[in-house]
Order: structure tokens, then C-alpha cells, then sequence
């Protein structure tokens, strides 16, 4: 699934593109999605500007003179730009063509992502009024954190990955930020000290912004939006090594589950 240095590099890759455009045309080609595209979308979205792409969480941001979209990839979704008479391939879904005759094409194998419209203010919408911090956008992560875990008693490796703590830090970088701040994924997050809690923050932010700029990681199915790769998992420390050797110790990387996700750990540097 794609997660927050992705979709970064998709909203730098789309917003290029179609910033300060007109819609011309919306084709909506499969409406069952996670959630039902609005049919609404091929009257309502022609004539009107994208002003600006943000993002929020994994939530891709499309301010429009009347409204927002909002766009969530899901397991598998991408989002290209392609001259509109690109053929069509299986599983592209949705076209928005725009007037300078770029089309933002929403392709999605599994169709697990979303596609909506709101007019009302886009913070109040459901899916986005109880995400967390915006790591990158957090002078003072680490202590925030370390404020957030203070009552609690769960696995910072859980506590690090759910939404409504801290959006953006998913299975690959919760596993490199805990190695990289050499914290233990099991350990209960209110045995933290602030200390750790700020290496930990800031690690965090240097291996998500690391991860940008090599365009996110590419396991399965992420690609930008011109349909290229991410490079970060040349920079893996201890994700999906387990049984290998630690980089830093040489002691054999081991691997639990928590919370059903695949977690990994050096017994050594993680304590």
C-alpha cells in the first residue's frame, strides 16, 4: 500500500501537471471503488480550476473552485499523466482531462481506493478530521509523541502506526525509524523516555524525507505518476531482513508480528 512518501511523490508528480487547469472532461469508466465514485463528477467538475494538490495523511487534496476532491489509492491505485488518447489499459477507471491536454488517469487493479467530492470544508470531512500529526509538518515530533504515549501501554511499533497518533508512518518506515532510534518495536510506549521519543521523531522524519526524495519504495505496485519506480528500498536497513545479518552488528535479524504486520528487529541495536 502505497503510504506517505508515495503519495508525496505522486502530489509533486500530478501537481506539475495540472495545477492552475481547467477540467474539461471527466470519463468514469467503473464507479465501485471503496466507496462509490459520484456520478455527479462528469457535470459538476468540467469548467471548474484545480488550484492547488495537497495532501493529508494518504489522502491526495484537489482544490477545485467549488470544492475538494479527495483521492486515496488504496492497495494498489495510481494516478498518471497521459495524453488523452492513451490507450486504455485494464483497470484504468477514471480520466479527468484537463485543457491543456494532460489527463489525470486513475488506475486501480483492486479498487480498494476512493474517490469523493465535498464542498463542505475538507478538514471537517470524515475521513480526515481524526488523522494525527503530520510528521514532517511537526517542529516538536518527538515530544508530541512522547506526550501522546504518555498513559498508554501498547507496542510503540503499534502506537507509531496508528493514524490518529501520527499519520504517514507506515509497516516499512515504522520498522527502519524504530531500528534507525535503536528502540525495540515491542517495547510499551510509556517506557519511552523524551530522549528517545526525540531521536525517535527525528528519525523519523530524516528516513521519510530520505524516502521522498528517491520517490518512495517500490515492493509490489507503486509507481509515480509517469510511471516510474521508487528507489527506496535500496536504503532498507532491517525491513524484510529477517534471518540476515545486522548491517550494524552483524547479530541475526529477527521478525514477530504485531498488530498483524510484519515487524523486525536487531536483538542487539534494538533495545
Amino acid at each position: 500500500m502505497p503510504e506517505l512518501p508515495e503519495v508525496e511523490t505522486v502530489k509533486h508528480g500530478i501537481a506539475a501537471h495540472i495545477e492552475n487547469q481547467i477540467i474539461q472532461q471527466v470519463k468514469l469508466r467503473e464507479c465501485r471503488l471503496r466507496w462509490e465514485v459520484p456520478e455527479q463528477l462528469a457535470i459538476i467538475l468540467p469548467g471548474q480550476r484545480v488550484e492547488t494538490v495537497t495532501r493529508r495523511g494518504k489522502y491526495l487534496l484537489l482544490k477545485c473552485t467549488l470544492g475538494h476532491l479527495l483521492i486515496h489509492l488504496g492497495m494498489s491505485g495510481r494516478l498518471l499523466i497521459v495524453h488523452p488518447e492513451e490507450p486504455l489499459k485494464k483497470h484504468d477507471h477514471v480520466d479527468f482531462i484537463f485543457d491543456n491536454q494532460q489527463c489525470l488517469r486513475y488506475h486501480d487493479p483492486r479498487r480498494f481506493g476512493c474517490i469523493l467530492w465535498t464542498i463542505e470544508p475538507v478538514a471537517h470531512h470524515p475521513l480526515l478530521a481524526n488523522l494525527g500529526i503530520e510528521p514532517l509538518e511537526n517542529d516538536a515530533l518527538g515530544e508530541d509523541l512522547f506526550n501522546l504515549a504518555h498513559r498508554k501501554n501498547i507496542a510503540v511499533k503499534k502506537f507509531i502506526m496508528d493514524s490518529q497518533i501520527v499519520v504517514g508512518v507506515g509497516n516499512i518506515y515504522a520498522n527502519e525509524s524504530l531500528f534507525s532510534a535503536g528502540i525495540h518495536p515491542l517495547r510499551s510506549v510509556n517506557s519511552i523516555s523524551l530522549e528517545e521519543f526525540e531521536r525517535f521523531g527525528a528519525m523519523i522524519q530524516q528516513i521519510l524525507t530520505i524516502a521522498i526524495a528517491k520517490g518512495g519504495t517500490t515492493l509490489k505496485d507503486f509507481t509515480d505518476s509517469e510511471g516510474h519506480a521508487g528507489y527506496f528500498q535500496q536504503e532498507l536497513k532491517i525491513y524484510g531482513r529477517a534471518g540476515e545479518a545486522c548491517r550494524q552488528c552483524g547479530e541475526i535479524i529477527q521478525q514477530v508480528k504485531i498488530a498483524q504486520r510484519a515487524s523486525y528487529f536487531c536483538p542487539h541495536c534494538q533495545v
